[in-house]
């Protein structure tokens, strides 16, 4: 993917492939996309696949694969002990990121419960540049706590700073000697900001976190799930590694940090996920995790054919042509929804366009869950489905009061290689519309909450009558069109 010039000055996103396979997908009747919020419980999670139009709801499990990757499919060796595929996914990763050893999982949240077992002790910290949802499920599950240390600028909706994911180094070594070395767990940098606007992380940014680790003992890790998108940034944010190739970028990354994981589902474009390492104390201690919970050690949970998909999945990884394709749809959906006067975070990042709830639905008190409110609105004038991430992914602190979200936002996926253009300018437009009308927007409150991970799998309900009233008026105005 490029931004190519054109004639009359501006740019446009041009894909650097072709679709040779395509999907049938549906757009049904607003009094029907209604219906079915609402039998949802107003979480877009629960809607089912065939009544949505675009699924902007994550890039997990969802990217488009390549040709060569179906083709890898067909070797794949269906051992349950000793499988080749296996062994020919370890040497791509052993190569890419430089570590001895590689357990396989079966998703990146397996990975995250095997470290978390591994590493965290009742009591202990993991200092992390912002935590993910299962992240912090993992560890608080085992008695750990977090503490979050993202740069000033992370958390501004809108800023200048090209890596706003960073740790901030004074907040590092103040949280490191005011909790100590031997409570702290780990640090933990993730790749790309997934609840905070897919932000990247700067490679000066993971040199300064590791020298510090590195002098007090304290093991690193990372998460690697979105490296594709932090890649690119790195490509072309940062001077110093303007010519530099991807691999050998990746091979840095692997020489600073003591533990990556990933989820094969983003990063490799499959399914699947693993952990590397070089340590061989924690690597044992891991091992013995894996057929506990996984699955035997050269496939973890992971199908053999997926396995053979991500081997080749992350080689792609290293064309600029590939890893680009995600950053620079989500730069065009964002200039589209600038232009149209609605708030986003800037500048775009990776993963997805990140639409600012907390002033689109200004009116909407954060206990009423804005972010939520605004997906499930976009979903009934639009059959776009995209994901809250606000106080609704938050989970309740002890006392039961609500943990308020730093930021509220909505999060719009672009798959990797699966929407086009004219599908990005309609969902531009259908949010133009509905920014218009935002007053129309009310609350959510809860009917059924889950005491862990609630976003999955929770239901709520409208506070007022404002969703019928909405599809009233999109009826009206768009004189009972879709």
């Amino acid at each position: 993917m490029s931004n190519i010039k054109l004639r009359s000055g501006g740019t446009i996103p041009l894909e650097m492939h072709r679709a040779r396979m395509v999907q049938k997908i549906n757009l049904l009747p607003v009094n029907e996309r209604l219906e079915k919020i609402q039998e949802a419980g107003f979480n877009t999670f629960l809607l089912r696949n065939r009544d949505v139009f675009l699924d902007m709801l994550t890039d997990s499990g969802t990217n488009a694969l390549s040709d060569n990757q179906f083709a890898a499919m067909f070797q794949a060796d269906d051992s349950y002990a000793g499988s080749e595929t296996f062994f020919r996914l370890e040497k791509v990763l052993v190569d890419l990121f430089g570590k001895k050893h590689f357990l396989p999982a079966h998703q990146g949240r397996a990975c995250e419960h095997i470290i978390a077992r591994t590493l965290v002790k009742p009591g202990s910290v993991a200092i992390m540049n912002y935590h993910f949802t299962t992240t912090k499920a993992h560890i608080t599950l085992m008695g750990g706590g977090i503490e979050e240390i993202i740069s000033d600028e992370g958390l501004k909706v809108k800023s200048d700073a090209p890596f706003k994911g960073d740790i901030d180094i004074d907040k590092l070594n103040e949280a490191i000697k005011r909790i100590g070395t031997e409570n702290i767990s780990f640090v933990r940098i993730e790749a790309g900001t997934n609840l905070v606007g897919g932000q990247p992380v700067s490679m000066k940014n993971m040199r300064e976190v590791s020298a510090i680790c590195r002098a007090l003992g304290i093991k690193l890790v990372y998460d690697a799930s979105l490296l594709a998108d932090n890649l690119y940034f790195i490509k072309t944010r940062d001077e110093e590694f303007r010519d530099v190739d991807i691999q050998e970028i990746m091979l840095e990354i692997g020489r600073l940090m003591d533990i990556i994981y990933f989820s094969a589902r983003k990063l490799g474009s499959s399914r699947g996920g693993g952990i590397l390492t070089s340590d061989d104390e924690i690597f044992s201690q891991m091992r013995e995790l894996v057929p506990l919970f996984e699955g035997f050690l050269t496939y973890g949970g992971m199908s053999v054919r997926d396995m053979e998909a991500t081997a080749v999945g992350l080689i792609e990884t290293l064309d600029m042509g590939v890893i680009s394709q995600t950053p620079v749809f989500v730069e065009a959906l964002c200039n589209e929804m600038q232009a149209n006067g609605v708030p986003v975070v800037l500048p775009p990042g990776g993963l997805g366009c990140h639409v600012d709830a907390r002033e689109f639905c200004n009116h909407i008190p954060q206990e009423e869950y804005p972010a939520g409110a605004l997906a499930a609105a976009l979903f009934i004038v639009s059959g776009v489905r995209g994901m809250e991430r606000g106080t609704l992914s938050e989970q309740r602190n002890p006392d039961g009061s609500e943990r308020l979200a730093e930021m509220e936002l909505v999060r719009l996926a672009l798959p990797r290689r699966v929407y086009t253009l004219s599908q990005i300018k309609f969902v531009a437009d259908r949010f133009a519309w509905l920014f218009e009308n935002r007053h129309m927007i009310g609350g959510l409150r809860f009917t059924d909450e889950p005491k862990v991970l609630r976003f999955f799998i929770g239901q709520l309900e409208a506070i007022g009558d404002w969703p019928q009233a909405l599809a009233k008026k999109f009826a009206e105005d768009f004189g009972g069109s879709l």
